[in-house]
């Protein structure tokens, strides 16, 4: 038995980059830029898009760092207030106000603690997430209404369209280098391992080495770059 690394979440523990996250990231950085383009088209304009990630916000984090347009990114390891003084629809106010438009970017999985949602199970035996991008834009509407402030919310939800693109050069590259070394090892006499890149080399890892899913470190580099191209405030919560 021979694994190779294959989810575009990038979220499997120890293995550096999983096949088919390069090419979301890609297909993800094009929607982006349409959002960005439908948000500055109207006042008040806010390009709402969500990305995979049940778990992990490899894929949301990525598409921030590689597309400068992006103003908020939020992902399921980094909890977040929407309503208060702190929250994220007070910041995003304030980005309204300054810019007249916004670009969003939020991971599936990210705000599940702020819907009341039944912990219900799909048939693979994972919890079903409730669908955070649809709350949060109607939400949005709720909040500024409230407020008596104009917002134009156009909401992009291109999970299949990425789950279905085919794999990019990079992607289609690793993938053949995945499946030769997977190869040589069966044909090695070797059985349950994993071939992945690990500090920028394709190595063989025990299968018991694969262990908890991999998730963005909120103080790691990532997030950090994440922060900084965004602009968005590190915190938004109001328990300061």
């Amino acid at each position: 038995m021979i694994g190779v690394p294959k989810t575009i979440d990038n979220d499997i523990s120890v293995i550096e980059r999983s096949f088919g996250f390069q090419t979301a990231v890609q297909s993800a950085w094009d929607v982006v830029t349409c959002a960005h383009a439908e948000a500055k088209a109207y006042r008040h304009g806010v390009g709402l898009v969500k990305l995979m990630g049940r778990e992990s916000g490899w894929i949301a984090a990525s598409t921030a760092t590689s597309n400068s347009n992006v103003n908020f990114c939020l992902i399921p390891e980094v909890p977040f207030d929407l309503d208060g003084a702190n929250g994220f629809f007070e910041h995003l106010r304030r980005r309204l106000e300054l810019k007249d438009h916004a670009v969003v970017v939020v991971a599936e999985g990210a705000g599940q603690n702020l819907i009341p949602h039944a912990d219900a199970k799909d048939k693979s035996g994972n919890t079903k997430l409730a669908d955070f991008g649809i709350f949060l834009r109607d939400e949005m509407y709720r909040w500024f209404a409230e407020k008596k402030c104009d917002v134009n919310v156009k909401y992009f939800d291109p999970s299949y369209s990425i789950r279905s693109t085919p794999a990019n050069a990079a992607d289609s590259e690793y993938c053949l280098f995945l499946g030769y070394n997977a190869m040589h090892a069966a044909m090695a006499g070797k059985t349950g391992m994993v071939v992945g890149l690990h500090n920028d080399r394709l190595v063989h890892l025990p299968i018991s080495m694969i262990g908890a899913r991999k998730l963005v470190d909120p103080n790691g580099w990532i997030w950090q770059a994440a922060l900084q191209t965004t602009r968005q405030p590190a915190r938004m919560m109001n328990d300061l």
